[in-house]
């Protein structure tokens, strides 16, 4: 089944056929995977594994070694160290390694990477070279109406919107039916007004192939709308692994809670059950140890009325900003030098309101240990 070879300097086996069948479905693994470029690595260590049939989003900021991640799965990297394994199959290992080609993986770039001289069909059909030709005509006229394109075969990427290009990427990706899909950025090309509707048209696709799939992305909206599962990743390593709703709701680290949305960031202490917040103190969702803490609660999660209420804390209103269905105020609370962001529906507080009073949630108050806890900063 394997020949021998060399790659680097050290002894390769490589396979004669895919690992898996076209149209199969197969589990995505990475064990204790390390890489680098020259000065450290930029994947330290992350083991990981995507179900058959799932949508797995890499997700995290630039250079926490998502796309790293991508390109050793699809056989464009060997690691340093560690092992991936397709459906049990060693791909990537100490002494195998498996090209590209026969690993039944599709992968799809972020700029489409369509050929410019041939045309929707000749771009489509690129994968397909082994399939007579009735079959790969077929196979074509399948992928493209899968995507939404039937009628475009003759036309030619330049003719196309960005939306279109994308759509015949995915058409090329999906049409020789691999058992595992890439997408590197997949929807960052594209214009702000069609993301939600590519997304959703794309996740459609997705749903219908069944492939296994695994998204890089550093958008947090985008991996929450199209998962099943996150992996978030920080400076090569796994911080977090979860459903979108587990992320976000339960964070496991300030890092994690403030990659998701703008927090407010207090220090505290535990003390007895209860932690210090500046809205007064709090009994503990979860049990913690006695001692210094920081406190993360999201914009959202404030609620404002107008109205003094027996647990709302009066608060002065420093600025408010309309953004839409939303407004954003800035408030500092009374009798304390602290200063909150609190996001609440456009016209819940009347203009001109010098005065508001703040409540929150126990259950939305997340609450970390004071060990090295590092929030995630936006760039400006």
């Amino acid at each position: 089944m394997y020949g021998e070879a060399k790659r680097s300097g050290a002894a390769m086996n490589f396979a004669r056929r895919p690992v898996a069948e076209s149209g199969q479905t197969a589990r995505l693994g990475f064990e204790d995977i390390r890489h680098g470029y020259g000065q450290g690595d930029v994947v330290k260590g992350v083991s990981l594994s995507a179900a058959p049939g799932e949508v797995l989003c890499l997700l995290g900021p630039s250079g926490s070694g998502k796309s790293t991640l991508l390109r050793i799965a699809a056989g464009l990297e060997q690691p340093h160290h560690g092992r991936l394994l397709i459906d049990g199959v060693e791909v990537t290992g100490p002494s195998t390694f498996l090209p590209p080609e026969r690993r039944g993986i599709g992968l799809m770039f972020q700029d489409f990477a369509l050929f410019p001289h041939m045309t929707v069909a000749d771009n489509v059909a690129f994968g397909l070279q082994r399939l007579p030709r009735a079959s790969r005509q077929a196979a074509v006229g399948e992928a493209l109406s899968r995507v939404g394109l039937s009628g475009y075969r003759d036309k030619y990427p330049h003719m196309l919107s960005g939306g279109e290009q994308q759509r015949v990427a995915l058409a090329r990706a999906v049409a020789p039916r691999p058992s595992v899909l890439l997408m590197d950025e997949p929807f960052s090309g594209l214009d702000s007004r069609l993301k939600d509707q590519v997304r959703a048209e794309t996740l459609a696709v997705l749903r219908e192939t069944g492939a296994t799939v695994m998204i890089v992305t550093h958008d947090p909206g985008e991996a929450m709308g199209v998962a099943d599962r996150i992996a978030l990743l920080k400076d090569g390593h796994l911080v977090q692994t979860g459903t979108p709703r587990a992320l976000f709701s339960r964070p496991e680290s300030l890092f994690a809670a403030s990659f998701f949305s703008e927090i407010n960031r207090f220090e505290g202490k535990v003390e007895a059950g209860k932690v210090e917040i500046p809205f007064g103190n709090r009994p503990l969702a979860a049990a913690m140890p006695d001692g210094p803490v920081t406190i993360a609660i999201r914009p959202g999660d404030i609620r404002l009325s107008q109205e003094a209420t027996l647990s709302g804390q009066p608060a002065e209103v420093l600025e408010r900003r309309f953004l839409g269905t939303q407004e954003l105020f800035r408030l500092r609370i009374e009798g304390t030098p602290h200063v909150v962001d609190a996001s609440v529906s456009a016209g819940a507080i009347g203009e001109g309101a010098a005065r508001v009073f703040v409540e929150v949630d126990d259950q939305t108050i997340l609450v970390f240990e004071n060990r090295e806890q590092t929030p995630y900063t936006r760039d400006t």
